[in-house]
């Protein structure tokens, strides 16, 4: 069996327009994430990333502040699915990045109007009703995460850094607990970022251990360190 331990990428560049791009206090959050987990004695065999920048990024500077050496490979299945198209399919008139930064300034609370719009939109994907106007759909990307996750099993280590997005990690956990694949993006929202979730996997079984920590966010000089972008 192997301890896993899913890391959800550092903030990202929400509102610009390179948002696979760790944001300064992304960061920070990645590094406090490296020194807590050097505190608590925890030293993977094996980091894993998944294929975008926030992912790598995220890695190097949790990796480094943790001050551990480990082989390092790439899983595909761990990428995240393409948020602006999907809702972009939702809301044609916020195709570009221009307007949907123009309808967001108008609002009084953007983060929140935001969140709602890309419920919606992610609800239309995984719908399955307009599979074809995506470049992937919903059932194609659940079932790439759950081939990077059998990925992660056939992997030759004991414990595991694996850095990725908070889609993956809601496919993954959705499946482990048995819920409805409607269900997933419910686990998606409350994610933090640099949170972690442990996992338990192995050749015939995989076990949840625990979901969406994040004691290195904590304290009285981090009150704003939590976000989930």
């Amino acid at each position: 069996m192997a301890n896993v331990l899913l890391i959800r990428h550092g903030q990202a560049s929400f509102g610009t327009v390179d948002y696979d791009r760790l944001s300064p206090l992304g960061e920070e959050q990645s590094r406090r994430l490296g020194r807590w987990l050097k505190q608590a004695g925890k030293v993977p065999d094996l980091v894993v990333v998944g294929p975008l920048r926030r992912h790598a990024h995220t890695a190097d500077l949790c990796v480094e502040a943790a001050g551990v050496t480990a082989p390092r490979i790439t899983i595909t299945g761990l990428d995240e699915f393409e948020h602006e198209e999907v809702l972009a399919r939702h809301r044609p008139d916020l195709a570009s990045h221009e307007a949907l930064l123009a309808e967001l300034a108008r609002l009084d609370d953007p983060h929140r109007a935001f969140q709602r719009m890309f419920a919606e939109a992610v609800a239309r994907w995984t719908s399955g009703e307009f599979d074809h106007e995506y470049g992937r759909s919903w059932a194609a990307f659940r079932g790439a995460v759950m081939e990077g996750l059998q990925t992660l099993a056939a992997q030759d280590a004991r414990t595991i850094w694996a850095f990725t997005s908070g889609g993956p990690i809601a496919v993954i956990i959705n499946a482990l607990v048995g819920a409805p694949a409607a269900d997933t993006f419910a686990l998606s929202w409350p994610l933090a970022n640099t949170s972690t979730s442990r996992i338990s996997i192995g050749a015939q079984r995989h076990s949840l251990i625990s979901y969406n920590s994040w004691p290195h966010l904590e304290g009285a000089d981090s009150r704003d360190l939590v976000t989930y972008r």
